[in-house]
């Protein structure tokens, strides 16, 4: 899959997506890089850790969030991807589920979409993905954590998803699914997804696994947000060895190291390991 001018060999490698908050009140770290200045800081910083993909939102979507104005949104992000975009120039992928802030966001100089309703939300985002034919991660959600039987409907979702934005002209290597830890789900059904994650990536699309800091690993550990690297890194190299293509996380170089050594134990030779 090509997201902007990079190649992702998505058969043989798991990516790190570096988590980018231009917000005042996200869960693990609101406020740090609300500022422009701050924002490039970290994004220098998380390149230079090795992250492949930056991922920018403007909006918390925390339990309980409030949602911000539309053109709150806009104005949080678009100074953002301009100045990294102009001044480091990696592939960036916008965290939005409203239509107007993902085409602003795309002319600013994104490279992806990432919704976290799916585009269910807003159904049209898909136009807008098919429109400007960029990549999108689509993640499974729900407004409450009600199921008869949880995995197969999360898979009947999904694939519902991926009808719609197929049926809105979004071609089929351009989806990537997401399981949507910690949206719609209750603490055992965010475990029970996690645990069954190759059945997401059987469906046959590319797979994100984002759990960095996510309360499943705070419940499970009992510890507060800032002691979550370890359970993080946990998920990261399970998602690795059940085939996930990205993880999207807020300690980069953590990460990295922990994808690098999985692969290498996992493969014969990690740049060029077996299909997964």
């Amino acid at each position: 899959m090509k997201i902007g001018k990079k190649e992702f060999d998505l058969r043989h490698r798991t990516y790190v997506m570096g988590i980018l908050n231009i917000t005042p009140d996200s869960f693990s770290d609101g406020g740090r890089f609300f500022q422009c200045d701050q924002a490039l800081k970290r994004a220098e910083a998380m390149i230079a850790e090795g992250a492949d993909l930056i991922d920018i939102g403007g909006e918390s979507t925390r339990p309980g969030y409030r949602q911000i104005p539309l053109e709150e949104e806009i104005r949080r992000i678009v100074p953002v991807i301009e100045r990294i975009r102009k001044e480091l120039d990696p592939v960036i992928s916008v965290d939005t589920y409203r239509s107007q802030v993902a085409e602003a966001a795309l002319e600013a100089g994104a490279d992806m979409l990432n919704d976290i309703w799916g585009f269910q939300y807003d159904p049209r985002m898909a136009k807008v993905a098919a429109d400007h034919q960029v990549p999108c991660c689509l993640t499974h959600n729900r407004a409450q954590a009600r199921y008869g039987n949880f995995m197969e409907e999360v898979l009947e979702d999904l694939k519902h998803i991926v009808s719609e934005a197929r049926k809105a002209g979004v071609p089929a290597d351009r989806i990537i699914l997401d399981p949507g830890v910690g949206f719609g789900k209750t603490y055992d059904q965010n475990l029970l997804v996690l645990r069954e994650i190759r059945r997401i990536r059987e469906l046959g699309y590319p797979v994100l696994l984002g759990v960095s800091r996510k309360s499943v690993i705070g419940q499970t550990l009992d510890v507060p947000v800032e002691q979550r690297l370890e359970g993080t890194l946990a998920a990261t190299v399970y998602g690795v060895t059940n085939g996930c293509s990205f993880v999207r996380v807020h300690e980069v170089m953590e990460n990295k190291r922990a994808i690098a050594m999985t692969e290498a134990i996992l493969y014969e030779n990690a740049d060029q390991g077996e299909e997964r």
